[in-house]
């Protein structure tokens, strides 16, 4: 059977039950806190934002898990605080019957903004 796919982010969320969906909802709130002005999209079937057409992080449900996907600049710029975490070169696994670290997602958040920033401004130079 083929993947479901969404039109936006509210439709993601809508398909996972209530305590799923209130973690989803505040990742979402967290990077949008810090990244007023990304735009929402749904990449790999999966909620995404972009800052100025570039991705800055992806994020998604699963049985167990939140899988969060700051490409590996992110994950590699936080390895000391993602020790205890399941991680692969772009991605980070955060458990559902754990804590979600909302402060090391919005440091991440934060940390892709200015490599995209910088990427931006040295294409200009």
């Amino acid at each position: 059977m083929k993947n479901p796919t969404f039109k936006n982010t509210e439709e993601y969320i809508r398909q996972f039950p209530d305590n799923t969906a209130a973690i989803l909802k505040r990742i979402r709130n967290t990077i949008k806190k810090v990244a007023p002005s990304a735009t929402e999209t749904i990449s790999y079937g999966m909620p995404a934002l972009k800052f100025h057409g570039k991705p800055l992080v992806y994020y998604g449900a699963y049985k167990n898990h939140i899988g969060f996907y700051a490409l590996p600049s992110g994950n590699e710029a936080f390895q000391k605080e993602l020790a205890s975490y399941k991680t692969g070169k772009g991605s980070i696994q955060f458990q559902l019957n754990e804590e979600i670290p909302y402060g090391l997602i919005e440091k991440i958040v934060k940390f892709r903004l200015k490599e995209i920033e910088e990427i931006l401004k040295s294409k200009k130079t």
